[in-house]
């Protein structure tokens, strides 16, 4: 047995995406059970000697017709807890989207923080490093956990993406949709800036709340004659960028492009899709679209691998690699 590779998993939900991370690996997924009993209740544990080996478990945490976010997580808490018992040297949760990640801090009197409780919870099974893209606060991400926390970022995948769209572009801009997204469409705006070789323009949202229901406000920044890029960190109804979206193009944009790492894709987010206002939505496959209208997702949306990065990101850290060189490479 060859301890130099680590052994990979991915649980049943997330096997595709845990399969394109293995073939860029030059590997292949360990096998597992997973037994779901009459109950409700159900049992996870690996068909392999995990003892002594440096473990990774690829599971994305979102809600589909099979399982609950809430599934999964327990699925996910089970299966490290079983590594652990059966003397695992080292246990990494690969969560390509973290669910929860958005709600880290109190907003009303006596409300949860579960981006911490979630932490805590991954913690007490045994966990020694937590793995993760794009989350929506960085910080309270890491001030969560007490075990390693890596944070990858799909900046440089998207530049890569759009290089030969805008190639020839007079003028681009990267905007995004609130105030507090401004460091992460800063950090997209300069990895685009190196591959086009060029200056990128920038600029924000003031989001407006009104009865209730969070919109795009006022535009800061130059737009008139340029595609414009909204950047965030997931597409959750889409109302967010769709408001923005038809700021852009009042204020003279060319052309509008809504790119997030995670395409939620609940409720009416076919109408972002659907709408004349963006050219295309572009996703990474953290999640996949399972939601959308087929023929729309067929027409208007890109979906960018993340699953090389991933690879690439799990295998320095199997080797003592740094992850601060790949995301600055």
């Amino acid at each position: 047995m060859d301890h130099r590779v680590p052994l990979l998993f991915a649980l049943s939900a997330s096997r595709a995406f845990g399969k394109a991370v293995a073939e860029k690996l030059g590997t292949a997924l360990s096998e597992h059970e997973e037994r779901a009993f009459e109950d409700g209740e159900h049992k996870i544990r690996p068909l392999v000697n995990v003892r002594g080996r440096d473990v990774f478990v690829i599971h994305s945490l979102y809600t589909d017709a099979g399982e609950t976010v809430n599934d999964k997580l327990c699925r996910l808490l089970f299966f490290i807890g079983a590594l652990r018992d059966a003397s695992a040297r080292q246990i990494t949760a690969v969560i390509p989207y973290l669910a929860y990640a958005r709600k880290d801090a109190k907003t009303q009197p006596r409300d949860p923080t579960t981006t911490r409780y979630i932490a805590q919870m991954i913690e007490a099974v045994g966990t020694d490093r937590v793995m993760t893209l794009d989350v929506h606060n960085l910080q309270a991400y890491q001030n969560s956990f007490r075990i390693r926390a890596e944070h990858l970022e799909a900046t440089k995948l998207f530049a890569a993406y759009f290089l030969p769209t805008l190639k020839d572009a007079a003028k681009v801009a990267v905007i995004s949709p609130d105030a507090g997204g401004i460091k992460r469409a800063e950090r997209f705006r300069s990895a685009l800036g190196q591959v086009l070789e060029r200056d990128i323009g920038s600029g924000f949202m003031e989001k407006a709340r009104a009865k209730g229901v969070m919109t795009a406000g006022r535009l800061i920044g130059d737009v008139a004659d340029g595609v414009v890029i909204i950047l965030d960190d997931l597409i959750s109804t889409g109302g967010t960028l769709l408001s923005a979206a038809k700021l852009c193009k009042a204020h003279g944009a060319r052309a509008v492009y809504a790119v997030a790492s995670h395409g939620v894709f609940v409720g009416n987010a076919d109408k972002l899709l659907a709408t004349d206002e963006v050219e295309q939505v572009v996703v990474t496959d953290t999640i996949p679209p399972f939601r959308l209208d087929a023929e729309l997702v067929e027409r208007k949306l890109a979906v960018v691998s993340a699953a090389a990065l991933f690879a690439e990101a799990i295998r320095r850290v199997h080797e003592g690699g740094s992850l601060v060189e790949l995301l600055q490479s």
